[in-house]
């Protein structure tokens, strides 16, 4: 027969109590000792497996006291239920339901033309406001030089500007060639008008109809669809029929992805 053994430490040095929270499907948690943070999709044999806002999936063991939960300590256990898919935001993003839009960022993204921003808020307005990222359109670039003046950037302000139809030899590459500031990050897509940058696809046409040189593009687009002249009226069907990132071209969404990360800190000039 085993003996009694009682445990002589001290009680001032045993380990204080910690919640044991259950490893429920979409909690989000930060692994203890490390920087990474992600939501719970599976959790079996011992392991909680963890998806960040871009889709990184990594395995941890659930070892005592080894995540944080809104800051704070805890033992992760078994679920009483199979974890079922994440919830995503239109950007595909895990959603983190209930969570509070985070107090306005020095740094702002600028983005050329008001149907740019509209386009942006539907598909990152939930990632934005978690992270506190402000969006605002410009009516054009001519000004950039001053306008990034203006808005004054340094490291803890950072700037990102989208702009319409960037590619080589083009006015708007010269003029976001001039932006020179390490705090400003100035990149675009390549196409005439952020129209082009929703999938054929999510309309049901075959492709975006090539408009005549002297033509106003927009209105040439509607014509060649058969829709009314009314170009505010073909965005809104156009804006309707964006559902996720999946109705965008990859290279919009790279671009956006980019900024994000540059004004949050996570990508550099």
């Amino acid at each position: 027969m085993r003996e009694y053994s009682p445990d002589l430490t001290p009680q001032w040095k045993r380990p204080k109590p910690v919640p044991e929270v259950p490893a429920d499907p979409d909690l989000v948690v930060e692994v203890a000792g490390t920087d990474f943070c992600g939501a719970v999709v599976a959790c079996e044999a011992g392991t909680v497996t963890l998806e960040d806002r871009f889709g990184k999936r990594r395995v941890f063991p659930l070892e005592p006291r080894g995540f944080l939960l809104e800051g704070a300590v805890v033992t992760l256990t078994r679920p009483s239920r199979a974890p079922a898919a994440p919830l995503r935001t239109a950007s595909g993003s895990v959603a983190v339901p209930g969570a509070r839009a985070r107090v306005a960022r020095a740094g702002r993204i600028y983005v050329e033309g008001r149907h740019d921003a509209e386009l942006v808020e539907r598909v990152w307005g939930d990632d934005l406001r978690i992270e506190g990222v402000v969006v605002e359109y410009l009516e054009g670039i001519d000004d950039l030089a001053a306008v990034v003046a203006d808005f004054a950037p340094g490291p803890d302000a950072r700037l990102g500007v989208l702009v319409d139809h960037l590619v080589p030899g083009s006015k708007e590459s010269r003029i976001a060639a001039s932006v020179t500031s390490s705090d400003v990050l100035v990149v675009g897509h390549p196409y005439v008008d952020v129209w082009q940058a929703v999938k054929p696809s999510a309309l049901g046409i075959a492709a975006w109809p090539v408009v005549p040189p002297g033509q106003d593009w927009k209105t040439g687009v509607c014509r060649a669809l058969g829709w009314p002249e009314n170009t505010g009226a073909a965005w809104q069907h156009i804006l309707s029929r964006v559902r996720s990132y999946k109705d965008l071209e990859p290279v919009l969404l790279g671009r956006v992805e980019e900024l994000i990360d540059f004004v949050t800190g996570g990508g550099e000039a």
